[in-house]
């Protein structure tokens, strides 16, 4: 789940502090709690969520049907009008956060779901707001969310909105009211959990999985009853310690199994293999598919010794929706070591292969092949790259594994790893014409040196990645490594053809962060873009047809829907998340707007308000402090502040080089006193103290006064 950062140490936590230039609040306008309004005119029912393609005006779930191929059959928005789309209407939110979410429309009413979980419901036609919901997520949280408070969607179930929060709570809400009805908590904060996942409703069943396996956690999925909030059933994703005994779960008829594949004390950072984004269903199988993320720690000699295949790290685990039970899985990455995860788009479609009409699952996870599977057995059909690859030399056709390149298992001599850590293709969502018979994704194309910390030592709470490399003579390899991969790197919307197993058209793009993909029945495919648009493409060609400036990199998905006949498409338009971060991170954040919902129709005249003047760089105080205090600091930063406030502190959450001099009175308060708490950055005192504060304090100012000169 990390991302990929140039020439930079991966940083081992988060560390969320609030610096000059941030909005001095996280939340949409101010709105009451949960206000009164009309809500959905139909109750959203097994058999209306099952048939929503037969529905085309309504988007009711993540990926509009249980199919997930985000594909709308709206035909009224054509090549040959496109360039009359215009906006309808927009909402903007007080935030700089990432807005990761893909809305739902039913019934004339649209939702959707911020930063920190606070949660809207929209006439559809209009904008006005109907109610909304703040849970009141604790702004702490924000230290254990790897890639900022996000969260990727929310479900509809009969009269209920269901949501799942960054603090761990699956809550019912009052569709017509905002008023919660249930709430059920899935996890206890003795783990570094949360979840930024789409919570997905199957058959009266809520299921949702977590994130934080960077943290050290042991994955699982859960499912609870969607109209009361009761558990149904649980299972865990890697095995637990063994003296423990069973756990009590549906996974306990396969954790011996599990366990074979493990070695040394694998349990004491959990494991990973979150499931923390894609989960998709077949209600004629009544099999819940679950793709599962990285291991903990990242490195595998640190995480089983380097022994075993380490399951379900990095698979598709498919389950029994009726009781949760073990149904089939396959592993895309044994013995995986890079930060892969298998959390993207897991998308169902019907394929002639061979002659042969297949049921298929696809996937095209962070290690750059493209999967299709049977996804009533789990059978490999077919798996090619879509991008440099080189930690794999292809997969076995006949086992279905990949042929790892062992060079590729690094040790303390550094190595170049094909794709990186942000991957070939992450959670951003995939679609899939029937028509076209095409899939639509955003590529990447990345290298990363990897290399093994001699003197790694697990640290619960904390990122463990047991990567290293990062001073003398290994450094300076590292850099030059670094640098090759630096000018391999591409990004692009790609079509891609899951029957040939090859590219059919690409868009190159500026800079990985390119979003979510929708495709339509008049053959259009929108997707925001690193250009700071939203636009559309022929889904036949790849020509582009419309672009629209939108003042920041919209990564979510976008929808379409139709409400009094006429056809919207809507979009959240807030850059943040990892692909933000890793352009942060580098030096080339670009002015953007604060997060905002928007809205297009034909013949739409809103106009965006213009770009808010940036404050200037304020001058850095003086570095006051010794050589020793600021390497102290500088290992300090990499270990617990990187992640979110970028390496070598350049950019991130918000860039601590630029902070004011009353920041800088208040770093000890901020830092170790928790005083902006309700930005996000909760108080480190539980790990460092005042004089570790102080040296990383030191730390940052010697790398403001560095830049100083080369930014003005």
């Amino acid at each position: 789940m990390l991302p990929v950062m140039r020439s930079a140490m991966l940083a081992l936590a988060a560390f969320a502090l609030a610096a000059c230039g941030e909005k001095t609040e996280d939340t949409a306008d101010s709105q009451p709690s949960a206000a009164g309004g009309q809500g959905a005119g139909g109750e959203i029912s097994a058999g209306r969520l099952a048939g929503a393609a037969n529905e085309p005006e309504v988007w009711l779930s993540d990926g509009r049907t249980y199919s997930a191929q985000r594909y709308s059959p709206l035909t009224e928005v054509t090549a040959e009008n496109i360039e009359e789309l215009g906006l309808a209407w927009f909402d903007d939110y007080d935030t700089y956060r990432g807005i990761e979410a893909t809305p739902l429309y039913a019934d004339g009413v649209l939702y959707n779901i911020l930063a920190w979980n606070i949660t809207i419901a929209y006439d559809a036609a209009t904008g006005e707001r109907l109610w909304t919901f703040d849970p009141e997520v604790p702004r702490e949280m924000g230290r254990y969310a790897c890639c900022e408070p996000v969260s990727r969607g929310l479900a509809l179930w009969n009269d209920k909105v269901v949501i799942a929060t960054l603090d761990g709570r699956l809550i019912g809400l009052d569709a017509k009211t905002g008023e919660e009805v249930w709430s059920t908590q899935t996890f206890s904060n003795e783990y570094p959990y949360t979840i930024t996942g789409a919570p997905r409703v199957f058959d009266g069943k809520v299921v949702v999985s977590q994130s934080g396996g960077d943290m050290g956690v042991r994955g699982f999925v859960i499912a609870l009853d969607a109209d009361t909030g009761e558990k149904l059933w649980k299972f865990y994703l890697t095995p637990g310690n063994p003296a423990d005994g069973p756990d009590g779960e549906a996974s306990d008829p396969i954790m011996e199994m599990i366990r074979e594949t493990w070695s040394g004390e694998y349990w004491k950072l959990g494991g990973g293999a979150n499931a923390w984004d894609s989960i998709a269903y077949d209600p004629e199988l009544d099999l819940v598919y679950v793709g599962t993320g990285n291991g903990s720690p990242l490195s595998w000699h640190y995480r089983s010794e380097r022994k075993g295949d380490n399951l379900f790290v990095c698979s598709i685990v498919a389950l029994n929706g009726d009781d949760g039970s073990y149904a089939w899985h396959y592993q895309m990455v044994p013995e995986e070591d890079w930060d892969y995860t298998c959390t993207s788009s897991i998308v169902s479609a019907e394929l002639t292969i061979g002659g042969e009409e297949r049921k298929v699952l696809m996937q095209a996870p962070k290690n750059g092949f493209y999967y299709v599977i049977d996804r009533a057995t789990g059978e490999l059909i077919s798996a090619e790259t879509y991008v440099k690859v080189n930690w794999a030399e292809g997969i076995d056709p006949e086992t279905g594994r990949p042929i790892i390149n062992p060079d590729m298992h690094y040790d303390t001599d550094p190595v170049l790893v094909y794709p990186g850590p942000g991957g070939a293709h992450n959670w951003f969502p995939m679609a899939y014409s029937p028509r076209t018979q095409l899939a639509y994704f955003p590529a990447y194309q990345s290298g990363r040196v990897y290399a093994l910390d001699p003197d790694y030592e697990p640290k619960p709470f904390r990122s463990n990645s047991g990567w290293g490399g990062y001073s003398g003579d290994i450094l300076e390899k590292r850099m030059a490594l670094q640098a090759q991969g630096d000018a391999d790197e591409q990004a692009w919307l790609t079509a891609y053809d899951p029957v040939k197993q090859e590219i059919a058209w690409q868009v190159e793009m500026p800079r990985h962060g390119n979003g979510g993909v929708m495709v339509t029945g008049s053959d259009l495919v929108f997707e925001g873009t690193t250009r700071q648009t939203f636009a559309a493409f022929d889904a036949e060609t790849g020509e582009e047809l419309w672009s629209y400036p939108v003042q920041s990199s919209p990564v979510a998905g976008p929808i379409s829907y139709m409400h009094d006949g006429e056809q919207y498409v809507a979009i959240n338009a807030g850059w943040g998340g990892g692909a933000a971060q890793i352009e942060r991170m580098s030096g080339i954040d670009r002015p953007r707007a604060a997060a905002r919902l928007l809205v297009f129709k034909l013949g739409g005249e809103k106009e965006l308000p213009p770009l808010k003047a940036q404050e200037p760089v304020p001058a850095p105080p003086r570095l006051a402090a010794s050589e020793a205090e600021v390497k102290r600091g500088a290992q300090l930063y990499a270990e617990t502040c990187a992640v979110c406030h970028g390496q070598r502190a350049m950019g991130g959450v918000s860039d601590l080089r630029h902070m004011t001099q009353e920041t800088h009175a208040k770093f000890n308060e901020i830092v170790l006193g928790g005083l902006y708490v309700d930005k996000g950055m909760a108080s480190f005192a539980d790990i460092l103290n005042e004089d570790q504060a102080e040296d990383i304090h030191a730390y940052l100012i010697a790398r403001a006064n560095e830049d100083w000169g080369a930014e003005n």
